[in-house]
């Protein structure tokens, strides 16, 4: 179902401040002039200009996608776009300043289209260019690359490596997401391997030039990056996950192809690989991480505090200030830590908070005890709460997905569970990520609440959804609005109780504790990047609060670290859609559907969340005025 876009809402100008044009409005408010329509000759009129606009509009929106999946070769491969599949994202100074004198080429393009002329339909796809376009014209100013439709940090190009990213992990994340079904994807590869050199050496060029103006990351969070390119070095290029197509040719490649295919990757390994990862190692642990700051908050950053504001937009999609959002944290850590104690009492247990979580944390009956009892468990839960979805949600995607070990390089510094979106495009499955690193601290508690927020119904129901979506442009499925996408996630571990999980107190007590994590998130990013936190301070506050393992507490602060604002956006989206939810519930009452509440949150794809909350209002007064409805 689809409700209309109010034609009144367009995008706000970049704001006038001390950011100039990267500090923007991102909230859609500024009104725009509506003509009457009143005679059949005027209304056909009408209709041949919206016509002619949308068609402009469309053929712009096509073109421009075609360009930027052509400018982020891998983010062709993630989508299932063909033809980029051999190369790298040229980062040449050349390119970047091509790729940069395109955006505001893009944004004259687009607002020389009649907006005012197209259907509401059309407004919103617009809209949501505009500030997609907008949003990353204001990242110029703090070093950001172009246009990271996807990304869900946006990128800092002279600070393009850190523990969660980087050319020493997304080298082998991408090729593992290439297409191997024909002799033409195995040159693709082969293609691919002979250009990493390029890669690496245009990423350590744009690390010096960070050194030189100030941009590293903080030197804390990066004592395990050298190891993850090292662990991309190996004797023997057949043990290699680069190479791991070559154990499994499908039928169409021929014997004398495969065999040629396989001398030419272990030529582009050994040759080419190997020593680009060696001198990426060398850099990285001699020269690049020793002159890393020592400082952890965005505000030490040239500009920072501004950098810093700027991805609380970006992030959040609204306009709240670091100090609103640090005490919206304070608050909902009381609301919730309420609640966990309520828990720990009805349990039965002896003892204090402190004492349970101590417990929870060393009792060897919550450990695995193997990586493949770890790994079936969570298949288990997930294939539990599939046939589940069809009472919550009238729209369910087609894409299936399953549950995979996070890869051994960047075990050590990822967190416990991610999710990898697939591509129905390319017929590639989504994946639910689990890591078997060090299992004492992944305790079996946290099961029921990783299942849903990374699979379903989170992740991979809301993306796969927003994939599969009709009649839009292509850009549209892949919004990444982080405030929605991982909002939506951390909404949906609150429906476990709706489908059988949380069954036993240890398991509702690591849902509380997950929603401790994301509340604890929105005072620790804050308080690090606005108010002079330490490391220390940080992880403190986090294990004091959360009940996590020590481990995750530290890997969860280092990300916060080096991904400012990036862990707002869970708690802000999540709160959004509680509050739409009770709205719809109380304005409805007996009328209220959840599988048509649902619907409507994610029928758009990823939506900023004021324009969300025009989508649940017009679904709510549908809903009112249809007499059908019960």
């Amino acid at each position: 179902m689809t409700f209309p876009y109010d034609p009144r809402q367009r995008p706000a100008v970049l704001a006038s401040s001390k950011l100039g044009r990267a500090c923007l409005a991102i909230s859609l408010l500024l009104s725009c002039a509506s003509f009457p329509v009143d005679s059949q000759s005027s209304a056909a009129g009408t209709t041949q200009q919206s016509a002619a606009a949308t068609k402009r509009l469309r053929s712009f929106l096509d073109a421009d996608w075609k360009y930027w999946v052509g400018e982020y070769p891998e983010n062709a491969t993630i989508y299932g776009y063909p033809g980029e599949n051999g190369r790298w994202t040229d980062y040449s100074p050349e390119a970047i300043a091509r790729r940069n004198q395109h955006l505001h080429q893009s944004l004259a393009e687009l607002e020389a289209i009649p907006r005012a002329e197209l259907a509401s339909a059309e407004q919103l796809n617009y809209d949501l260019y505009h500030e997609e376009l907008q949003l990353a014209i204001g990242g110029l100013a703090f070093h950001n690359d172009a246009f990271p439709l996807a990304s869900e940090f946006p990128e800092n190009l002279y600070m393009p490596v850190n523990q969660m990213g980087g050319v020493q992990q997304y080298v082998a994340d991408v090729i593992a997401q290439m297409p191997m079904s024909s002799a033409s994807d195995y040159r693709d590869l082969i293609a691919r391997l002979n250009r990493i050199p390029a890669a690496i050496d245009q990423t350590i060029a744009l690390m010096k030039v960070g050194m030189a103006q100030g941009y590293t990351p903080p030197k804390i969070t990066m004592r395990d990056v050298a190891k993850q390119a090292e662990a991309q070095i190996v004797s023997d290029p057949t043990a290699s996950p680069l190479l791991a197509a070559l154990k499994n040719f499908p039928a169409s490649v021929t014997p004398s192809e495969r065999q040629q295919f396989a001398q030419q990757a272990t030529v582009a390994y050994t040759q080419n690989v190997a020593p680009a990862f060696t001198r990426l190692r060398d850099f990285l642990a001699n020269t690049y991480v020793p002159a890393c700051t020592d400082a952890v908050g965005a505000g030490a950053l040239p500009n920072g505090a501004d950098y810093y504001k700027y991805l609380v937009r970006w992030e959040t999609t609204t306009s709240m200030t670091p100090a609103e959002i640090h005490q919206i944290g304070l608050d909902q850590v009381k609301e919730i830590r309420a609640q966990m104690n309520d828990v720990i009492d009805a349990s039965g247990f002896k003892g204090n908070f402190a004492d349970f979580v101590r417990y929870l944390n060393t009792d060897p009956k919550f450990t695995f005890p193997s990586s493949d009892d770890m790994l079936l468990q969570y298949r288990a839960k997930a294939k539990l709460a599939d046939p589940e979805l069809a009472g919550l949600f009238g729209l369910l995607p087609r894409l299936p997905y399953g549950v995979k070990q996070v890869p051994p390089a960047a075990a050590p510094s990822q967190t416990t569970a991610y999710y990898e979106p697939g591509s129905p495009l390319a017929g590639r499955p989504g994946y639910l990520f689990v890591n078997t690193y060090d299992l004492p601290s992944r305790p079996t508690w946290a099961v029921d609440d990783l299942v849903l927020h990374e699979s379903v119904p989170g992740h991979h129901l809301q993306i796969s959804i927003a994939q599969e979506m009709q009649d839009v442009p292509e850009f549209r499925k892949q919004l990444n609005y982080t405030s929605f996408v991982e909002g939506w996630a951390l909404y949906s571990e609150s429906l476990g109780p709706e489908i059988g999980f949380y069954a036993d107190p240890y398991s509702k007590f690591g849902y509380l504790s997950a929603q401790m994590w994301r509340a604890v998130r929105l005072v620790v990013d804050t308080g690090v990047h606005s108010m002079g936190w330490s490391r220390d301070e940080a992880i403190q506050y986090f294990e004091e609060n959360t009940g996590q393992p020590h481990l995750n507490s530290v890997v969860e602060v280092d990300r916060y670290i080096v991904w400012p604002g990036q862990a707002l956006a869970y708690k802000v989206g999540q709160l959004k859609i509680v509050e739409l939810r009770r709205q719809a519930e109380q304005q409805l009452g007996a009328k209220f559907d959840i599988r048509g509440f649902h619907d409507a949150v994610l029928d758009q794809g990823a939506l900023p969340l004021d324009i969300l909350e025009k989508q649940v209002g017009a679904w709510i007064a549908s809903e009112k005025a249809n007499p059908a409805a019960h």
